[in-house]
């Protein structure tokens, strides 16, 4: 059986999870972090699940982050990458039609999620949620909350021209930008009109496997 190491509230370790729920795969969870542990974020005096500093860990992942494969021996980090393998191996035809351009086109909204949107995301979850009160700072609020608004609107253009984010039928290019959505909608109560983005995030919460580790506020608004 696949192993997992990572957590529930790892938007990183999300990908994975609504990957193999999408695949319909067995897997097993072993929770693991630096940052977080049962009682929430390590910014508030919380004990992190650990696991990822053990000498065994770091010779499979030796960035001693999550989350971290290992499918039948073989092992992989870096979320995207997982995600890459997983679909290419277990569900082709499903998550990418077995089209190289569709591939690469899933792969190219991977790559902004990480890059553009999960930057500022990431500075807002600490300034809303997971900073003690007394550590947080409004104007590092402003700046992320404005970046990530301005880095929407992108995704915003691309769902006013087809239905998901790669054409008309979902792919896995749609699991990044749905969680940073989904966070974005459960931590922002006051947001700017994006038609297309609520077209688009309305249909997606209906499938299954968003729901099995997606949906829960929990995994996004505690810490």
């Amino acid at each position: 059986m696949l192993k997992l190491w990572g957590r529930l509230t790892s938007n990183r370790t999300q990908k994975v999870l609504w990957t193999l729920a999408e695949i319909g795969l067995d897997f097993e969870l072993i929770p693991a972090s630096a940052q977080m542990g049962p009682g929430g974020h390590v910014a508030k005096g919380n004990t992190p699940f650990g696991v990822v500093d053990t000498p065994e860990y770091r010779a499979m992942n030796p960035n001693g982050r999550i989350p971290t494969i290992d499918d039948d021996g073989y092992v992989l980090w870096e979320s995207n990458a997982i995600c890459r393998y997983l679909v290419m191996r277990y569900a082709p035809e499903q998550l990418y039609g077995n089209d190289v351009r569709t591939f690469a086109s899933a792969t190219r909204w991977q790559d902004f999620e990480n890059n553009e949107l999960l930057p500022p995301q990431h500075d807002l979850v600490m300034e809303l949620v997971r900073l003690p009160p007394q550590q947080r700072s409004p104007e590092k609020l402003a700046a992320a909350r404005t970046a990530f608004n301005k880095r929407l609107q992108i995704v915003e253009e691309q769902l006013g021209r087809t239905r998901y984010m790669v054409g008309e039928r979902f792919t896995f290019g749609d699991i990044p930008i749905g969680i940073r959505v989904h966070r974005w909608v459960l931590l922002e109560q006051h947001r700017p009109a994006l038609p297309n983005i609520e077209r688009w995030y309305a249909e997606i919460v209906q499938r299954p496997a968003f729901q099995r580790y997606t949906a829960d506020p929990a995994n996004h608004v505690e810490g």
